[in-house]
């Protein structure tokens, strides 16, 4: 029998068989298509593609909960915050409104607080650091300020008109002992329902992943800055 032929391949109906009714079993089983499905006829194909839309279409309709998530953006790779500012800015877009809380940061003006000035008051933007450890020097002055930043914070998550809180760079007040995991979670339970919250840094602790709906780990695999000695550029880095 020929590799290219049909039968070669399991058709969908024999993966139904063996995937039971777990749907999301089921849809991993189907496949995402394109290359990767087995077919190579354009019957057998389309066949398979007909039956993961299905799939597809019972898994959205059962899935009808709607809930404020609490978000966390970690790891050691750069676009923990950038992940952070394009639910900001998606937020934004569905007319809602926004508050951003920076940790830390503090010492310079980046673009995308300027980018997003055109949003006006649906939009608080606090960056309400000083800058980093080795630039501030004072361990007690950054403790008073992140602890600061966190009032600030708590009275957003408490305030049910912001559709989105985050809360940047606040997992590295966590790490630094400016801040205690207890604090954030007491601060988390404050949010109304449908309010959610993101949270960035490297280092964010076990407790508070356990409670996060949606953790992200950014992987360091290659930076300009440590291989090729590029410094922080604007649009890049601020």
């Amino acid at each position: 029998m020929s590799e290219t032929s049909p039968a070669a391949a399991p058709c969908p109906s024999d993966v139904l068989a063996t995937a039971g009714t777990d749907l999301d079993a089921t849809a991993a089983e189907l496949g995402p298509g394109g290359g990767l499905a087995p077919e190579r006829d354009a019957d057998g194909y389309r066949r398979r593609m007909a039956r993961r839309r299905e799939v597809q279409q019972q898994r959205v309709g059962e899935r009808n909960l709607e809930k404020g998530l609490v978000l966390v953006f970690t790891g050691d790779g750069k676009g923990k915050t950038t992940a952070a500012l394009g639910l900001v800015l998606r937020t934004l877009g569905h007319g809602e409104q926004v508050a951003v809380v920076q940790f830390i940061k503090g010492g310079w003006h980046p673009g995308e607080a300027r980018a997003l000035e055109v949003f006006g008051d649906a939009l608080h933007w606090h960056a309400l650091g000083e800058g980093f450890t080795w630039e501030t020097q004072d361990r007690e002055r950054d403790r008073e300020l992140v602890q600061l930043a966190w009032q600030r914070s708590c009275a957003y998550l408490a305030d049910g008109r912001r559709k989105l809180v985050v809360l940047d760079e606040v997992n590295v007040a966590l790490r630094l002992g400016y801040l205690a995991v207890e604090q954030v979670l007491e601060g988390l339970a404050l949010r109304p329902p449908l309010t959610h919250v993101a949270l960035t840094g490297r280092g964010a602790p076990p407790a508070l992943l356990e409670r996060a709906d949606l953790v992200t780990e950014m992987k360091l695999l290659r930076h300009p800055f440590r291989e090729q000695g590029v410094k922080a550029q604007a649009g890049i880095e601020f």
